[in-house]
């Protein structure tokens, strides 16, 4: 990185690794370029102490756009204090990074419409980039889904979180916020009756011709398109009461009188008025804090552990890194996976009778799913970023493969059991190339759940491949952060916990998920015999000439 000697001020510096505030400051600090907003934060809560002031690394949804020239402007979110405004040079500087040959750096999306990091880390358009048209059209969707909730699924739904804060504050959209919340408040009680009254709401907007996603056991994603290509989300969260103690889906908890929410008033945002809380103050101060009222674009919430855990464990399951897997996923390193099949792909193949079923868990850009299809196998490809399955889902049509995309989640149990009943009938073996190392604990013992209810009925098999911990000095597998090294001895005490049998064992120099060399790859072919059954021998095809 390379700045220009131009003048401006230097209380910050610029470089690849990220922002460098060299100066006490308090309150959070706005980031542009070539005057356009991207990004915000707070130096004491998110950088790292550094020789010479606080660093504060680029997120990792900007880096891919990172590369040639632009103008840095880091200042309060006033403006009044301008830490740094200066033309630098990022990554190559040769303009090949951001594809458009003119060297200037461009956060934008396919459209050429800017993008920038929203409150929870993903890259999105913010509302500062919305014209008047396109923002009518949210602030209608936006009644819409209020309106069919009430009406349709018989609810009391309010507006919340960013679009009430900016309803009240100013009287229109957050300018750094990217989508619209509402909730609805339940006289439910308990988790089960809970999440039945959310699949219910699910299947009447669906009714309603509404596309939609189920995020969890309470919390739903309405897709509203919009003219200028983008689809905006509005966030449908279920708020409830258990033992005295208010809880409301995006992670809040705690005391929260009913006469704060009911009856509902109204709000205006520019100016289209909307249902309120009774009183949106109070409202806003138990999902902001006491300062709500003073603009923070790099506001994080501090959310109450207990509370988080429970509405886990009732509602929603674990999805610590659903976020990053995405923004893989519509990034510029998912361009990195090869499109021809695994090493791997061929050794199970080899490992399976000839047309026999699979499923691809986790399967990616659904690079070997695909490939085992034009093997003559029917397959099911599972994974939890929906990034991933539609363009899984794309290429599979455009190719005529046998080849359904399904959603995995394999930290939540409802999912599991689902996917291991279908399984079961599918009567498919189980295909899994470098899953075990995205997932923790929790989720590896489900995925033995599912391996057991899915092959127990009818002998099939699980082939495994994964990054290898063999305790020497080994590199990070790619990508980074996402992927771990696990030990081949974990991995098989854990099999066998769940009844399973690990029948074969290699471990050698391999590809990472890029396919570049990783030096150590671990393969296994498990099986789950019957109960009380011996354990058999699953053979190749090779080995079955003799009996």
């Amino acid at each position: 990185m390379t700045t220009a000697p131009v003048r401006g001020a230097s209380e910050a510096r610029v470089d690849d690794a990220g922002v460098l505030v060299r100066t006490p400051v308090e309150g959070p600090l706005v980031v542009s370029l070539d005057g356009r907003y991207v990004w915000a934060f707070t130096a004491a809560r998110d950088g790292l102490f550094h020789r010479g002031g606080v660093l504060v690394p680029w997120p990792e949804v900007l880096r891919p756009y990172l590369t040639g020239w632009t103008r840095v402007r880091v200042a309060d979110v006033g403006g009044e204090h301008v830490l740094l405004d200066q033309e630098v040079r990022l990554g190559r500087g040769d303009g090949q990074g951001d594809g458009r040959g003119d060297g200037r750096i461009a956060v934008v999306d396919a459209q050429g419409l800017p993008l920038a990091v929203d409150k929870v880390g993903h890259l999105g358009r913010a509302f500062s980039a919305t014209d008047s048209g396109v923002r009518d059209e949210i602030l209608a969707g936006t009644r819409r889904a209020l309106t069919d909730l009430r009406e349709a699924c018989g609810v009391t739904a309010y507006l919340n979180y960013g679009a009430l804060l900016g309803a009240v504050r100013d009287g229109a959209m957050i300018a750094h916020d990217s989508d619209t919340d509402v909730c609805y408040l339940s006289a439910q009680n308990s988790p089960a009756d809970l999440i039945l009254e959310s699949y219910r709401v699910e299947r009447t907007l669906r009714d309603l011709g509404w596309s939609l996603l189920r995020m969890s056991g309470g919390d739903l994603k309405l897709l509203l398109p919009l003219s200028d290509g983008r689809v905006c989300h509005i966030d449908v969260f279920v708020a409830f009461r258990v033992d005295g103690t208010f809880y409301q889906l995006g992670n809040r908890s705690g005391r929260l009188p009913e006469s704060a929410i009911l009856p509902l008033s109204t709000v205006e945002l520019h100016g289209v008025e909307l249902p309120a809380p009774a009183r949106p103050e109070e409202m806003l101060a138990f999902v902001y804090g006491p300062g709500w009222r003073v603009p923070d674009p790099a506001f994080k919430y501090a959310d109450p552990v207990a509370g988080v855990r429970r509405l886990d464990g009732w509602l929603r399951g674990f999805r610590t890194d659903m976020g990053r897997w995405t923004a893989f996923h519509q990034g510029e390193q998912v361009r990195r996976v090869p499109r021809r099949r695994s090493s791997f792909a061929r050794w199970a193949h080899r490992q399976l009778p000839a047309g026999e079923p699979v499923a691809d868990l986790g399967a990616g850009t659904g690079r070997d799913a695909l490939w085992l299809a034009t093997r003559g196998r029917s397959v099911l490809a599972y994974d939890f970023s929906r990034a991933a399955r539609s363009r899984l889902a794309r290429r599979a049509r455009r190719r005529e493969l046998p080849v359904e995309a399904r959603l995995l989640v394999l930290n939540e149990l409802r999912s599991v059991l689902v996917t291991g009943a279908e399984l079961a009938r599918a009567e498919s073996h189980l295909y899994a190339r470098h899953l075990l190392g995205c997932l923790d604990e929790a989720a590896r013992v489900n995925l033995w759940r599912l391996s057991r209810m899915a092959l127990r009925g009818h002998g099939g098999l699980l082939l495994l491949e994964f990054a290898a911990d063999t305790g020497g000095d080994l590199p990070e597998p790619q990508p980074g952060g996402l992927v771990r090294r696990l030990a081949p001895d974990v991995v098989r005490r854990e099999v066998e916990a769940a009844g399973g049998v690990v029948e074969h064992e290699e471990l050698g120099p391999g590809e990472d998920l890029f396919d570049l060399p990783d030096p150590a790859v671990c393969r296994m072919r498990v099986a789950w015999p019957p109960r009380g059954a011996r354990a058999r021998a699953h053979r190749t095809p090779a080995e079955r000439t003799t009996p």
